[in-house]
């Protein structure tokens, strides 16, 4: 009984150390800038943040064409309020 117990003890260790010991395996390549993109924005609205936060656009620029968004979306899609039949 007691040889049981020290070899499942001994196991359990084994796998321990097995598990955290480095790996001998070679390492993949360093990762290049191409194979380091990230995605794009999906939406003009991410684009118009993504080009704010390189400094392509002036802030003053990035208020402009979201109030223009805006009001274009207001033309695509009016927003209609419970009450507001006038």
């Amino acid at each position: 009984m007691i040889a049981i117990v020290i070899l499942l003890w001994l196991t359990a260790l084994a796998v321990g150390v097995w598990a955290v010991w480095p790996s001998s395996s070679p390492k993949p390549e360093a990762a290049t800038a191409e194979t380091m993109r990230k995605p794009g924005p999906d939406s003009l609205e991410g684009v118009l943040v993504a080009q704010l936060l390189s400094s392509e656009i002036t802030p003053a620029q990035y208020r402009r064409a979201i109030e223009g968004l805006a009001a274009r979306d207001e033309q695509r899609h009016p927003m209609s309020v419970p009450g507001d039949e006038a």
